[in-house]
């Protein structure tokens, strides 16, 4: 038997199964036409239920790794019906790469997500910024990991850097290589505890994990020497279970990482801006050009670097951009289905008199 305790179960998590004549189970791997999940009594294939491929509004409402499911079992049957996916408490999600209404959800239901910077010429402040809005906007906890520190001449001064881009947010060193600071990663791993690891390709994600695992459990590569730019290992998405309790996931290395919403998750990645904000005069403030702005204030007495307020900026203008787009795709998508419940209403009833 497993224990699903041991996978994050919880009373919290007990009270959303409303069916109770339904098996909770934890999505595992997603592959192209079923999923698998882990039940109390093991490993099992599952497919969607018909109503909820029916029902659902977008592919983000699908069963994503890391969710937690309903499912019901088939007599004389290995397999399981997913009926229902339980609310999710975390996640992680981007706009899909070319489409522009719509998400994709990396992870879900992760206490901790590692997002992890490579030490080497890829180092990119404003990309680390990037993947914190989305991290606190997903509700879990970041912790930024610095990788490859044997191939920095300056540790301390990165670390420095790193930190204060990251706010209040935990900044950690490492070496996959040589297994520094991975007793640090450890403290946040543990029965009943998620967490994933996010980054480009390259960064060391999954060398890092492997050493968490304590051994080779996801397949590694050697980046290129002429520009340190990595090459995709991992390309699906899995839950790993760790030897100390606790379970891990690697997502795809990421070339592209468009914002897809940031309702909080803008400010909390920037709290040195909202805390000038909330001394600017007009409660409003765009922070461009009004007068009595704090942000600009701070800007020009050099209280605050101008590549960290052009990022905000940026950030902000592309989740405005974002969100145009989805109001107007949704408008349209109203006025498709109004022409449809009229077309159908006339077919049954005809032309009013």
């Amino acid at each position: 038997m497993v224990d699903l305790r041991q996978l994050g179960w919880d009373d919290a998590w007990a009270a959303t199964l409303l069916d109770v004549e339904l098996t909770p189970a934890r999505v595992a791997s997603e592959g192209k036409n079923y999923y698998t999940v882990v039940a109390d009594d093991g490993d099992h294939l599952a497919r969607v239920a018909g109503r909820v491929l029916h029902r659902r509004r977008a592919d983000a409402d699908l069963p994503k790794v890391g969710d937690w499911v309903a499912v019901r079992r088939v007599p004389h049957d290995e397999r399981v019906v997913i009926e229902t996916v339980l609310p999710r408490r975390t996640w992680l999600a981007r706009k899909i790469p070319g489409r522009e209404t719509e998400a994709q959800i990396l992870a879900t239901n992760m206490d901790v997500v590692f997002v992890v910077q490579a030490l080497d010429a890829t180092f990119n402040l404003r990309r680390l910024e990037r993947f914190l809005v989305m991290v606190h906007e997903g509700r879990a906890r970041p912790v930024v990991v610095l990788n490859k520190a044997d191939l920095c001449a300056d540790v301390p001064a990165r670390l420095t850097e790193a930190q204060a881009a990251a706010g209040e947010v935990t900044v950690l060193t490492a070496c996959a290589l040589t297994g520094r600071g991975v007793s640090d990663l450890r403290k946040f791993t543990g029965p009943g505890r998620t967490v994933a690891f996010v980054g480009t390709s390259g960064v060391g994600k999954s060398s890092l994990i492997n050493r968490l695992a304590g051994e080779e459990v996801q397949s590694t590569i050697e980046v290129r020497e002429s520009d340190a730019k990595g090459r995709h290992t991992t390309t699906s998405r899995e839950l790993i279970p760790l030897p100390d309790g606790g379970l891990v996931m690697d997502t795809p290395g990421m070339r592209e990482f468009h914002m897809w919403t940031a309702d909080g998750g803008l400010d909390e990645a920037f709290p040195d801006i909202q805390s000038l904000a909330a001394r600017c005069h007009f409660r409003d403030c765009s922070h461009v050009g009004e007068r009595d702005c704090a942000v600009l204030a701070a800007l020009a007495e050099g209280r605050l670097e101008r590549a960290r307020y052009e990022s905000f900026h940026k950030l902000r203008r592309e989740l405005a951009e974002t969100a145009g787009r989805r109001r107007e795709h949704d408008h349209m998508v109203r006025k498709r289905r109004a022409k449809q419940g009229t077309r159908a209403h006339l077919l049954e009833y005809g032309p009013e008199e």
